[in-house]
């Protein structure tokens, strides 16, 4: 298998390289322009483009802005896309589901298996406990250089409970709260964000009674999870058909 990493000189972009060089299947990335980034010696740093030709697979965790030019030279070479970027606003997220109508896309905001599972466990439980009787709360931290908030994976944890509770998600949520706010409303989801030092990723969903609190938590030690998690959704995604995917797809969870 070809991989190709976008966004090889990041941080995410070396665990990759370290992951996909290790198993023989890196076969050129890509740097910001002007960040004086280098990838891994030997390896072919080139445009998006040329990489999209070269891999079977692009792996891609670099920034919003680059999104909509992936789409595009993607489903130009009909390469494979596993999208790890989040902060997607519509426009993006337009240019990710038209390229999915030519090629087969894996987008997730966390590739580790056990965000995987706890989205799942999220929307179970939301469609268990009734909204006007459990308020669901998200608290996440991640470290202080995230540009992004609430996170990706926040957000879809708060879609799993939207869907589990069968609500608009949009409408129910709540993303600051700050002087006199009134009274909760129910059936709101909502968000609390922590940024500092050098946390890699903690996320806690709560579930709110009266009589009790059911608190979902998942912690990241490592980024290399998230590598690992999108390599192994890379080895998946080769030569299924076009469509947008997630990683309950690759775990066989639906």
């Amino acid at each position: 298998m070809r991989i190709g990493i976008a966004g090889i000189g990041g941080r995410m972009g070396r665990l990759l390289a370290e992951e996909a060089r290790a198993a023989g299947e890196l076969v050129g990335g890509t740097v910001r322009p002007g960040s004086g980034e280098s990838g891994p010696p030997g390896i072919a740093l080139v445009d998006i483009a040329t990489l999209a030709r070269m891999a079977e697979v692009v792996i891609d965790f670099t920034h919003a802005s680059a999104v909509v030019a992936h789409a595009n030279a993607l489903a130009e070479a009909g390469t494979a896309w596993v999208l790890g970027t989040t902060g997607l606003g519509a426009s993006e997220q337009a240019a990710v589901d038209k390229a999915a109508q030519r090629i087969p896309v894996v987008q997730a905001s966390n590739f580790s298996a056990g965000v995987t599972l706890l989205l799942a466990l999220a929307e179970q439980v939301a469609a268990a406990l009734p909204a006007d009787a459990y308020d669901a709360e998200i608290l996440e931290m991640h470290h202080r250089q995230k540009v992004d908030a609430p996170s990706g994976t926040a957000l879809s944890l708060g879609q799993a409970v939207a869907r589990g509770r069968k609500q608009e998600f949009a409408p129910s949520m709540e993303l600051a709260r700050s002087g006199h706010t009134g009274p909760r409303k129910t059936g709101a989801i909502g968000f609390a964000v922590l940024r500092g030092g050098q946390v890699v990723g903690e996320h806690t969903l709560i579930f709110a009674g009266a009589n009790e609190h059911i608190a979902l938590t998942h912690r990241a030690f490592d980024r290399r999870v998230f590598a690992q998690g999108a390599m192994r959704a890379a080895r998946w995604v080769i030569g299924r058909p076009p469509g947008r995917y997630g990683m309950q797809d690759v775990l066989g969870l639906r």
